[in-house]
């Protein structure tokens, strides 16, 4: 479903974060487009609209929103951040081809170990990286 800027404006002002321009373009491409962008990628896309955006406002918006909790970093890659809409526990499969990333439910439950028993968990994150079915032809 795609997100209105009425909406995502409100969104914003919940997390008190003033809604400029520049962020709710942001904010609405990651919206409407679930591809787990890195920063580069949202800026090739948000600069087409905004001209004068600089590649350090994108950086710093999606900071700010992940430090809000509105967006959730994830660090596949070594030296690459991308960023997920979809903030509950769930897995990420990395097609190494064609560089597709997949999202898959986890049952975080299942997880607990007695070897981590008295750790206090905070943040789980599954990556599996491997061929996706387009790219192995079944």
């Amino acid at each position: 479903m795609q997100n209105n800027i009425e909406t995502l404006t409100k969104h914003l002002v919940k997390n008190n974060i003033k809604p400029s321009v520049q962020r709710l373009k942001i904010l609405e491409y990651i919206a409407n487009n679930h591809n787990h962008p890195t920063v580069d990628e949202v800026y090739k896309e948000v600069s087409k609209v905004i001209p004068t955006l600089s590649k350090t406002t994108v950086y710093n918006t999606l900071s700010l929103f992940v430090d809000a909790k509105i967006l959730r970093e994830l660090g596949i890659e070594e030296n690459t951040q991308r960023y997920d809409r979809i903030l509950t526990d769930h897995g990420h499969f990395k097609c190494s081809r064609c560089d597709e990333i997949y999202d898959f439910a986890v049952d975080v439950g299942k997880l607990q170990s007695e070897e981590l028993k008295g750790f206090q968990t905070k943040e789980i994150n599954i990556y599996i990286k491997g061929l996706c079915p387009k790219c192995t032809g079944a």
